[in-house]
């Protein structure tokens, strides 16, 4: 598994933070103390393509939901201009679908990591829980599969747009 890329998102530093903070009040809790084990999730890193113009409006509004959220614990990697080590391969393969990657380095990818990703975000966890409906996951697996087949026409159309605002501002 490769490693989890680092993040400096003022999110993921204000989250560490807490965690911190919580853990530090256990320790110097006194006996009948009423404290509770740190709730704050690890931390969940959000793969995403910032050359594409669809992904960076999406990835910027669930930004703004996480910075209202700092226990979300979610850091935001553009895949596209993260100078890594992965293979040419490993780099399509994540560019092609989303992906999130925990802490342990596990990756999910498609429905699956859009699910863990609505799971921390306020305003989206309802999605997360429908998710687990019976068959919910593989109805969402699928829309996505059938948006990945019109991603291209949906990027140059955006691309289009962008360069329409460029040219009029």
């Amino acid at each position: 598994m490769p490693a989890a890329p680092r993040c400096s998102e003022p999110i993921l530093e204000r989250a560490l933070a807490e965690r911190v903070a919580a853990i530090d009040a256990l320790r110097f809790a006194h006996p009948g103390d009423d404290v509770t084990e740190p709730t704050t999730p690890e931390v969940l890193t959000v793969l995403y393509d910032g050359a594409c113009p669809l992904c960076r409006r999406e990835i910027a509004h669930l930004q703004g939901l996480a910075e209202q959220q700092p226990a979300s614990a979610l850091c935001f990697v553009d895949v596209s201009a993260c100078e890594s080590t992965r293979t040419p391969d490993e780099q399509a393969r994540l560019l092609a679908r989303f992906h999130v990657q925990g802490a342990d380095g596990r990756l999910l990818d498609g429905a699956a990591a859009f699910v863990a990703m609505w799971a921390r975000l306020p305003g989206w966890r309802w999605l997360a829980r429908f998710a687990r409906l019976p068959g919910a996951l593989a109805a969402l697996e699928w829309a996505y599969r059938g948006f990945l087949r019109v991603r291209p026409r949906l990027q140059a159309l955006a691309r289009q747009i962008e360069r329409s605002k460029e040219r009029s501002a």
